[in-house]
């Protein structure tokens, strides 16, 4: 049990409950000489020694990283250090990560700060901020800072930062809020004036974060004068007046969002609830002055420092003070403070129960009897077996103690030693789950990897569960800690892909001297030991480091058409992108590699030209292209169809939009040369050039000249009646308009048949019930196909009376009898139809179709039979 004592020793108790100060890392790199002369030597860094109480420190939380600027505003006395500023970056183990200079003519730095990203924030007087990337300090968006203040606010009077945002209290004691201080843009907003009069003064500030805000909005403690007052967007609270706490000189709230610590004015520390509802509890320091800093540790205390002396304060009971020679800066995490000096790095936190009940003094708790009986065992001891009897009952609780309590060491040995006794207990215990140790081993390696000095980051499993493993790898990738991060991914089954990419990113970007073909080849030696990772973001990097020829040969490793082939076309290497996807077989992407290639040349004169000659000679995206063209680009279309020698595709696609000119009827008014005539004789000459195409050539130089003849029949009747209409009909507008020269000009030019001519004029002269001149044009001459023209114009005007007339000219008794039938002259028909020669049978039918089934058939059909032809 000597070990158990000598554990103990190290603890302080407070009220009831133990806490442990561990030291992490000491002496810290930056407080030795060997660093100071190292860096004024001209070293990689450029950190020299760091002296907290001469500089602006921040820290990030969950064991990250520590910035730091000489703090302009003190008299520093210079060693070896250059005379100007500079931004330092280290790690929690103080080994330097990074330095660059300060930009001189600045505002005054008033603070720095991370973010929840781990970007590093500088908040300057006039209220502007600036961002730096982690690990090379690179300034984004832009080195100019983003002012965050109006310019009449007099600057920062102070300010709290939180994971995503930052409160200010300017000079003339207004608050703004910003809560999207990690976007490019950020958007500050003014709360509530708080109502500070001119002779009050704000004391000190303090946030509630917005994720303990039913609001969702910040709120903002200010202690003014004798009161404390909430500030939010919708007003201002005053709180607890009925405490009569008085003037508040520092304030701090509690990790979950729900206490306050308050230092006020006459040296009480108040514990209270952020709505000031009442005071749990208070404690008398015996220093009234305010304490430089305050923090909470865990949920369950309380620090307090002040030059060489940290007081830490709990609910009962006397405090822990803690006595320091040297500045010390107060890191608050989700379960305790890192306390960070000159010289070291220090962990204070709660002894968590099941390590006090292992190495609690005289503690007989079944862990502790574990704990000795495995001592006992390594010792040959039978007393290892009078413990296992002890403790037979409670075995599975005292194992899992065990391996509890491994969990929150950092002393290597110690969790051996822990998990050796848990491993002692396991065999006798069936029911316990056989996975529990193997888990807490797997985490344990992953958290001593990290807490390694080289490494510098001392995670306790709280904080590891809670930023959880994937978050721990990014930040490592960040740090450019690769090969620990693919360590750890291969080692807990994540996915390496984002590492390697990482690697692979940064590796292009830091070997500018070596040349494209030896860099592939080292990246495609790590990147194939991820299957599915894509090539395209690694070669899209390289693109943007200016190295296109490499981000060309990466690209053809991508298996994925739809990432491959959009880097392709921004590398300009159209040719290989429109190959690739057509090999894909996705239409998408053959039309986004055409659109692409179209839009990108079609300012250059013989682009086109080069444009069709590379689709053409691929079938898919020739007839996609085609497609796309008909319904949308007809001039792209015809002049590709022209550059490829295809006269006859021009020439119909001519003709189409001719025809799409005729359906708008004031597109085709205008001069002589319309457009629709002009898209036709271009249609006429392309087809004259290919001996196949006789016939269109003909009727395409013939629709030209009837249009033309239309135009001129328009101008000179002044009605636009004639664009559109069939030679026939043109000569038919004609006739019926008593223009008969023009009707016989449109006959002559168009070679019409005298036959189809009179059965045009016949029934223009019919439609306009002209009867007189009907006749007198049936008695000009014989007519060439007789004189049925007559009476079907007539029958078809409904004048029977004039109908007969022309039906008694007819010598074929066939067209007699269906005429008569026709005009419902049935004794008539009959007539003629026993008159008709051999063809009745014909004839028959043809009236059966007509009439149907009536007196007349029946007669027709006994007389048929006696002929012997039904």
């Amino acid at each position: 049990m000597s070990s158990s004592v000598s554990v103990a020793a190290e603890w302080d108790l407070l009220s009831d409950r133990f806490y442990r100060r561990i030291t992490i890392y000491s002496p810290l790199p930056w407080s030795s000489p060997a660093t100071t002369t190292a860096s004024s030597s001209g070293g990689g860094s450029g950190a020299g020694r760091l002296d907290l109480s001469t500089h602006i420190v921040a820290a990030a939380p969950f064991g990250g990283p520590i910035a730091a600027v000489r703090d302009d505003s003190k008299i520093v006395q210079l060693h070896s250090e250059p005379s100007r500023r500079r931004l330092l970056l280290f790690s929690s183990s103080g080994h330097p990560l990074a330095s660059s200079p300060w930009t001189p003519h600045l505002p005054r730095l008033h603070s720095l700060a991370f973010s929840s990203s781990l970007n590093l924030l500088a908040l300057l007087s006039d209220g502007s901020l600036l961002r730096f990337r982690l690990p090379d300090l690179k300034p984004i968006p832009s080195s100019s800072p983003v002012p965050l203040l109006p310019p009449t606010s007099g600057g920062v009077a102070d300010a709290v930062f939180w994971g995503g945002g930052v409160a200010i209290l300017t000079e003339d004691n207004r608050v703004v809020v910003t809560a999207d201080i990690e976007v490019d843009d950020p958007h500050p907003r003014e709360l509530a004036d708080p109502g500070v009069g001119e002779d009050e003064q704000v004391l000190c500030m303090a946030v509630v974060e917005p994720q303990f805000v039913m609001s969702g909005s910040p709120e903002v403690l200010l202690a003014v004068g004798d009161r404390v007052v909430a500030v939010d967007e919708d007003g201002v609270q005053v709180l607890g007046e009925a405490l009569e706490i008085g003037p508040v000189q520092k304030m701090a709230v509690s990790p979950n969002g729900k206490l306050l610590a308050a230092f006020a004015h006459d040296g009480r520390l108040l514990v209270i609830p952020t709505d000031f509802s009442r005071i749990i509890f208070e404690y008398e320091c015996d220093s009234a002055l305010p304490p430089d800093q305050i923090a909470w540790c865990g949920l369950d205390s309380v620090l307090l420092y002040w030059p060489e002396v940290l007081l830490m304060v709990g609910p009962n009971g006397d405090p822990v003070q803690y006595n320091y020679d040297e500045p010390i800066m107060l890191i608050p995490e989700c379960d305790g403070v890192r306390i960070l000096s000159n010289s070291s790095m220090e962990f204070l936190h709660r002894v968590p129960d099941c390590t006090t009940s292992i190495f609690g003094i005289g503690s007989m708790s079944p862990a502790a009897l574990l704990y000795d009986a495995r001592d006992h065992y390594d010792k040959q001891s039978a007393k290892a077996y009078d413990n296992y009897q002890l403790i037979s009952s409670s075995l599975p609780e005292a194992i899992e103690a065990c391996i509890d309590a491994a969990g929150y060491e950092f002393d290597v040995s110690r969790q051996h030693a822990l998990l050796n006794a848990a491993t002692y207990g396991i065999p006798f215990c069936s029911q316990f789950p056989q996975g529990r140790i193997q888990e807490m081993c797997k985490m344990l390696r992953v958290l001593n990897a990290v807490r390694d000095p080289e490494i510098g980051m001392p995670l306790t499993i709280q904080q590891y569960k809670l930023l959880t493993a994937t978050v721990l790898v990014g930040r490592l990738i960040n740090a450019n800690q690769h090969l620990l991060a693919l360590r750890i991914s291969e080692y807990l089954n994540l996915n390496p892909e984002v590492v390697i990419m990482h690697w692979a990113c940064e590796k292009i970007a830091a070997s500018t001297a070596i040349p494209d073909i030896v860099l592939l080849e080292g990246l495609l030696d790590k990147l194939r030991l991820c299957k599915g990772i894509s090539y395209a973001a690694v070669a899209a990097h390289a693109d943007n480091s200016g190295r296109r020829k490499l981000a060309a040969m990466l690209v053809d490793h991508e298996s994925q058409s739809s990432k491959q082939i959009p880097l392709l076309l921004s590398i300009d290497e159209q040719d290989k992108a429109l190959q690739k996807s057509i090999e894909s077989g996705d239409t998408d992407l053959v039309y986004l590699v055409l659109f692409h290639i179209w839009q990108k040349v079609a300012v250059e004169k013989n682009a086109p030209l080069d444009f069709f000659g590379i689709i053409n000679a691929r079938p898919l995206a020739r007839d996609l292209f085609m497609t796309y063209a008909r319904h949308s680009k007809h001039e792209a279309l015809k002049d590709f169809f022209l550059s490829t020698g295809r006269l006859q595709d021009a020439a119909f696609l001519l003709l189409k939009e001719s025809r799409e000119l005729e359906r708008n009827p004031v597109a085709s008014k205008g001069s002589l040369h319309v457009p629709q005539v002009r898209l036709i004789d271009q249609a006429y000459r392309l087809f004259a050039e290919t001996k196949e195409h006789l016939f269109e050539s003909k009727s395409a130089e013939e629709h030209a000249k009837l249009l033309r003849v239309q135009h001129n029949l328009e101008v000179s009747t002044k009605q636009a009646i004639f664009v559109g209409s069939s030679v026939s009909d043109t000569i038919k507008t004609c006739i019926a308009m008593g223009n008969e020269r023009a009707a016989a000009k449109v006959k002559s030019e168009f070679k019409v048949p005298d036959k189809r001519w009179y059965w045009l004029k016949a029934c223009a002269l019919a439609t306009v019930g002209n009867w007189d001149a009907l006749e007198a044009f049936s008695k000009e001459k014989r007519p060439p196909g007789g004189y049925k023209p007559f009476v079907e114009a007539c029958i078809d005007a409904g004048q029977k009376t004039e109908a007969v007339k022309y039906i008694l000219k007819l010598t074929n008794s066939a067209e007699k009898s269906e005429a008569y039938e026709r005009l419902g002259m049935h004794e008539e028909a009959k007539a003629a139809a026993l008159q008709a020669d051999n063809n009745g049978d014909e004839l028959f039918s043809r009236l059966k179709f007509t009439l149907g089934q009536n007196a007349l058939i029946d007669t027709l059909r006994d007389r048929f039979s006696s002929q012997g032809t039904y």
